[in-house]
């Protein structure tokens, strides 16, 4: 059978009978959700290429000592273990983890793109840069759920398992955070155009 079509949990017991294939398919299907939500949080490439390889070596380790024992919750299990070593660091630096959102996603997606002329394009990227001002004024908690689910292109379950929340207070933090950023856009009188 294929290493693609073998679940996570069939790898990881491939990894333990001593077939790395198993660590590296692993890794390959999952890396770009992990990466990117690490460099999200800490915005910065060197480090957030440190932290994966941090997170995967606990894993490793994890893996070896058999403490993983979550049935088919591989990357909800990853995410958390990157997570808590995002927040281990920010703690060793003593400051707060700065949420930001990568130059060149469009949060909502609200822009479509025909024939733009310069006009429209300079109105696109003063839209988004106002609107990653804003995202930078929500509470850590929504920002941090805000920016997972449409960056991150998570779940609310994913969310929920690696923030250590319900599901519905994720979607709530959600919620809030979309009503904050409409009551922020009213008061600061902004127009989002959408082409």
């Amino acid at each position: 059978m294929k290493l693609q079509l073998k679940t996570d949990q069939e790898l990881i017991r491939m990894f333990l009978e001593g077939k790395q294939t198993g660590l590296e398919e692993l890794i390959r299907r999952h890396k770009s959700k992990i990466y990117t939500s690490i460099y999200l949080l800490v915005k910065d490439s060197y480090l957030a290429e440190d932290l994966f390889q941090d997170t995967f070596i606990k894993v490793i380790n994890n893996l070896k000592c058999g403490k993983y024992n979550e049935e088919g919750k591989f990357l909800p299990w990853v995410m958390r273990v990157a997570h808590n070593l995002v927040i281990d660091h920010f703690r060793r630096e003593k400051r707060a983890p700065m949420i930001t959102s990568v130059e060149g996603f469009d949060i909502f997606e609200v822009l479509k793109f025909h024939d733009e002329t310069i006009e429209n394009k300079l109105v696109k990227e003063q839209t988004h840069r106002d609107l990653k001002r804003l995202i930078q004024l929500l509470p850590a908690e929504q920002k941090e759920v805000l920016i997972m689910r449409h960056y991150g292109d998570l779940s609310f379950k994913e969310i929920a398992d690696i923030t250590g929340v319900s599901i519905n207070t994720a979607l709530g933090r959600m919620r809030y955070a979309l009503n904050n950023l409409r009551k922020m856009i009213s008061e600061k009188e902004l127009v989002l155009k959408y082409f």
